[in-house]
């Protein structure tokens, strides 16, 4: 058990690391689309599509409003929207086809949301079928999809295995009822259990869990039944999140007060006896909330030395191109970020507008590819080495003998390697490597903190 003085020493706010420089760091006026495509053909020109290219897309719609959720999402039980966002969808893929050429080879695929259930199986089958008309799909592909227990039908897991999906992420969140009701997410334990077995009988060939802690009224006992529950159906992988509880950015939380959720010792408890309960069920810790069966893809890739990390989370494969299609969609080109606008309004106007609908983003420099490769190495490997080309700042240095004192590290001049300890602690070790926010003197004086809380 990690000493609890640890915890309260380094929980503190610090981004995830699914990008370098981080999103609150980009600029609002990045929608010029030739610049886009620029920097599009120079990762091109540079071989960074040389294992294909990672796709997201972002399906925003949903039934009814989870109140823990701090996705990009819009509510309707209208479900004649399905076909208006799928063409719109296909016209912005055009714009990235015209740019990659006939080379264009997809090796990963990941449908997020929202909830892409909301979508009919004929809709997915539609827009995949035609996206895939324009591009050569890998022989090792990797396409995955996020299910809602109560809606993900046979159907929905049919369809989608024949267009070469073999990976399904289904948001559990909690099984027990009272938690449920608080965050307007009831789904039986027979609905998880039904579309789990559904996507085996089928051939998935792994099945993940996300749960979270932290949310309101969940207590030891409680949590200790949901990853009983959890284990009984045995996922491959489960990703154990931290509930991130800001109110001032999503209205949606103020739905419960704020006493009712877990805070300091009693939330820290809750993962403890989460991870525990996993690592005795056989599942072992990736790193940044992530547990799996010791025959995962994830945890062999890891092993390996060859896990990845992007807007997708964890992945198995190293693309180094990732592009997002869909409002808010996030694509990242090596050489740059750009995020979609954020509603749907905008999204279909400057769509009719015949333009990528990108309008945040950043250009990374020299500097920010060198931090990244380390953060990137410690969040995905626990180890990094680096040479004169980046300063260790005597802030910096200050950091990582904290950080070894602490036992989360072993360093020396020149390389680090986490610690048994350190493992729980990945996105601080990370954070040494962040000049982007070191340098940010606002983040003291900030009413609201721009990231959530390590732990």
């Amino acid at each position: 058990m990690i000493p609890y003085e640890l915890i309260e020493k380094y929980n503190v706010p610090v981004p995830r690391y699914t990008s370098y420089p981080t999103v609150p760091y980009w600029q609002e006026n990045k929608s010029d689309n030739n610049e886009w495509s620029a920097l599009i053909q120079r990762a091109i020109r540079a071989g960074k599509t040389k294992e294909g290219i990672s796709l997201y897309l972002h399906l925003p719609f949903c039934e009814q409003l989870c109140t823990y959720c701090g996705c990009n999402k819009r509510i309707t039980k209208n479900h004649s929207v399905e076909a208006i966002y799928i063409d719109a969808i296909l016209e912005e893929w055009k714009f990235y086809v015209k740019i990659f050429g006939d080379d264009l080879v997809i090796r990963e695929l990941h449908l997020g949301g929202g909830t892409p259930t909301f979508f009919s199986p004929q809709n997915l089958t539609y827009l995949l079928s035609n996206m895939f008309n324009d591009a050569k799909i890998h022989p090792k592909r990797e396409f995955s999809f996020e299910g809602h227990p109560n809606n993900t039908t046979e159907a929905h897991l049919q369809a989608l295995y024949d267009l070469g999906f073999r990976r399904v992420s289904y948001g559990v969140q909690d099984m027990d009822l009272k938690v449920q009701l608080a965050i307007n997410r009831v789904q039986p334990f027979a609905n998880t259990q039904k579309v789990t077995d559904l996507a085996r009988a089928i051939g998935y060939t792994s099945v993940n869990f996300d749960l979270i802690y932290g949310l309101p009224f969940q207590t030891l006992e409680s949590i200790q039944k949901t990853i009983a529950s959890v284990i009984e159906l045995k996922p491959d992988r489960i990703a154990f999140y931290s509930y991130a509880h800001v109110p001032w950015t999503k209205k949606s939380q103020r739905a419960y007060d704020e006493n009712d959720l877990p805070k300091g010792k009693d939330k820290y408890a809750l993962y403890e006896k989460g991870k525990q309960l996993l690592t005795d069920a056989g599942y072992i810790d990736i790193g940044m909330d992530h547990f799996a069966l010791e025959n995962d893809d994830l945890l062999i890739s890891r092993n390996n030395g060859k896990l990845h990390r992007n807007f997708m989370g964890y992945t198995t494969t190293n693309t180094e191109i990732l592009i997002g299609l869909g409002v808010s969609a996030i694509s990242d080109v090596f050489y740059g970020f750009r995020q979609n606008c954020k509603t749907v309004e905008d999204y279909y106007k400057i769509i009719a507008q015949e333009k990528i609908p990108i309008e945040k983003g950043i250009d990374v420099t020299d500097e920010d590819l060198l931090l990244r490769k380390q953060i990137l190495n410690i969040a995905c490997q626990g180890k990094t080495t680096w040479n004169e080309e980046i300063e260790i700042t005597a802030t910096m240095q200050a950091q990582l003998e904290q950080l070894q004192a602490d036992g989360l590290i072993t360093f020396s001049k020149n390389n680090l390697e986490v610690t048994t300890l350190g493992w729980s602690f990945l996105r601080n070790i990370c954070s040494v490597f962040d000049k982007r926010m070191q340098a940010d003197k606002s983040l003291k004086e900030a009413a609201n903190p721009k990231f959530s809380q390590a732990i």
